[in-house]
């Protein structure tokens, strides 16, 4: 009876072992600069070594091998106290109470006596003993500092305990508070998953073998549950997204990692006694069944997580979410277009008889090129062709409704129905022996004609679709921040302006990645910077476009950084020839490094300082953009 409870206790123990080091790599890749979720991640990380340690001792051969994974363990162990004071530090600074000091000392004191804790378990006597096995259990004497470990533990507990309590009382909101009480709950969970209480009183819990086992059980189980319920908490403390995207992506993570590694574990386990059993040891069904279960629970997975999430997180919103999945779905990509626009080109040269073909679109300019087919590129690289400017005159004369020539193409008009407007055309190269098309030829190019129209309306409604996000997206994001900050601060991120950096540091990054998509990308389009009162201020000049708005703040700050006179490839201009090459020339380092006659490693350098430099005028401007705000608001 005790051999199945010891199976599917190793089983538990690995499975909290890999889930809260998956825990861990999740705070530490969607929440790194969120101080609680720091602090959560250290507290995984000795749940993770001391449950590792539990792995390895049940699966270790020898004595000697047994107490080394169990003095390993110590690593976790020996950290816990200060942990828990650092986690209810953080949540309290979160909460708008921030450490005065005195709060920090005692956190690097909780460290202080935690290194002084390992050092003694890894080569004393005097907190953990000798080795002791009785009935499958394996554990460490405990020595006379045991004791004094132990209530170090319940003294810093306490402390953290009143902390807690203290932040979940400036929780303003009710899912605030929910998400306290939660992460207070949970909190247990890592204590009683890494507290050696077998060293309390060994010999007496392991004595009743069926009650010792089975409680055990109860307890990693528990664990489980309550290191996922933490972490459920801590994820939404310091993120700008909404509240179904931290449960959409939390719940992926689980289900892809803990759940899919621990199931594919429990097989594996599971079959290979099986297989011992039957007299079949280290069967080749092993590793199949291994394969099998993990690809079924991907399919699984890939089936259920749509409606789970769509039922159960998003709730009354599911309509609206489910409309912006399908655009993402169904959005016509500029590869996308591209590529169906050539398939109508070959078709039109096939029904034709032709060689070459394109479609343009109706510029400021004139003509634009968008696709073309053959050999012949007739809108580019070539300076024997006349120009073709479409006016106004031309679009409302009647020859749009027929066939006209231009230069060796005849143009085929691609117009919108409602609102009746040339949106582009459609060239072929003439054939001077045939100026006329079969009925035939009419009737399937008429068809090729409408759908390349269409496509190029589609096109210009998703840009124009594309420009609103443009402006939304930085209005959301600023909302979300503050709706993130209110769940914990309350009425200071409600009535505090909107800052959109923090350090310089943080500024000159922000800055580099903007530069790095300054023709465009989501490193600009999504840049925190627009947030800036100075962007928000010159966005008036920019027809509305917060995105043109922010790529103007740039080059106005890149301008105060060129010299004055005519440019040259001096010292004096080095930093602007680099920012100038680099970002808005769009050259690759190793050109720009050979232009500049510099190694690469010291264009890094110099362009660091440039960017500082960028980041520097940017952060003068934000200053009397500020200034001038406040000045206006007092004249008011």
């Amino acid at each position: 009876m005790v051999a199945p409870l010891l199976i599917l206790n190793q089983i538990l123990t690995a499975g909290n072992t890999i889930t809260a080091f998956s825990l861990l790599l999740y705070a530490l890749t969607f929440n790194l600069r969120e101080r609680v979720a720091r602090s959560l991640a250290v507290l995984l990380a000795c749940v993770t070594i001391v449950y590792f340690g539990d792995v390895l001792v049940a699966t270790a051969p020898f004595a000697a091998e047994s107490e080394t994974w169990l003095r390993l363990q110590w690593v976790g162990i020996s950290f816990i106290p200060a942990a828990y004071l650092q986690l209810s530090d953080a949540l309290l600074a979160a909460t708008g109470r921030p450490s005065r000091g005195r709060r920090s000392k005692v956190v690097w004191l909780g460290y202080i006596v935690g290194g002084l804790t390992l050092l003694e378990a890894a080569f004393g006597r005097r907190l953990a003993g000798e080795l002791r096995n009785v009935d499958s259990a394996v554990y460490l004497s405990p020595g006379p500092l045991f004791w004094v470990f132990t209530g170090f533990l319940i003294v810093t507990l306490v402390f953290a305990g009143l902390n807690f309590w203290r932040a979940y009382e400036r929780c303003l909101t009710r899912s605030s508070r929910r998400r306290m009480r939660y992460l207070m709950a949970g909190s247990i969970g890592p204590l009683l998953g890494s507290f050696p209480f077998l060293m309390l009183g060994g010999q007496a819990f392991v004595s009743r073998s069926i009650l010792f086992w089975g409680t055990l059980i109860v307890i990693n189980a528990f664990v489980g549950a309550q290191i996922v319920l933490m972490s459920y908490a801590v994820a939404y403390f310091g993120v700008a997204i909404p509240d179904r995207v931290v449960k959409s992506r939390l719940f992926q993570w689980i289900l892809r990692g803990p759940v899919v590694a621990s199931t594919v574990l429990a097989i594996t386990i599971v079959v290979n006694r099986l297989g011992v059993l039957i007299g079949y040891e280290n069967s080749r069904v092993v590793p199949f069944a291994m394969v099998a279960t993990l690809l079924l629970l991907q399919y699984v997975i890939t089936l259920v997580r749509r409606p789970i999430e769509r039922w159960f997180f998003i709730g009354e919103d599911r309509y609206d979410v489910a409309r912006l999945q399908l655009l993402e779905e169904r959005l016509l990509t500029t590869g996308d277009l591209r590529q169906f626009l050539e398939s109508l080109l070959n078709a039109t040269c096939d029904v034709l008889g032709r060689e070459s073909a394109f479609i343009a679109i109706v510029g400021p300019e004139g003509l634009e090129l968008e696709v073309s087919v053959g050999p012949d590129d007739p809108l580019r690289g070539s300076e024997e062709l006349p120009p073709f400017i479409v006016t106004q005159d031309t679009i409302e004369s009647d020859r749009l409704g027929a066939v006209f020539s231009w230069d060796d193409y005849w143009l085929l008009p691609l117009r919108l129905e409602n609102p009746s407007e040339v949106i582009g055309f459609m060239g072929i190269r003439a054939n001077t022996e045939e100026t006329q098309f079969s009925v035939e030829e009419e009737q399937r190019l008429q068809t090729l004609l409408e759908r390349a129209s269409i496509a190029l309306a589609e096109k210009r409604l998703q840009k124009e679709v594309f420009a609103v996000m443009d402006r939304l997206v930085p209005q959301v994001e600023a909302i979300q921040k503050i709706r993130a900050e209110a769940r914990f601060v309350g009425s200071e991120a409600l009535t505090g302006p909107i800052e959109g950096i923090g350090s310089e540091e943080e500024l000159a990054n922000l800055v580099k990645d903007a530069l790095g998509h300054y023709w465009g990308g989501p490193r600009l389009t999504q840049s925190p910077l627009l947030g800036l009162r100075v962007v928000r201020q010159a966005i008036e000049a920019h027809d509305g476009n917060p995105v043109n708005a922010l790529r103007a703040i740039l080059r106005s700050a890149m301008e105060q950084v060129k010299p004055e006179g005519e440019r040259r490839f001096t010292a004096e201009w080095m930093l602007y020839n680099i920012l100038e090459l680099k970002f808005l020339q769009g050259r690759k380092v190793r050109d720009v490094a050979m232009k500049l006659a510099m190694s690469e490693a010291d264009l890094y350098r110099k362009q660091r300082v440039a960017i500082e430099a960028i980041a520097e005028a940017i952060a003068s401007m934000e200053r009397e953009a500020v200034a001038n705000e406040e000045g206006v608001e007092e004249d008011a």
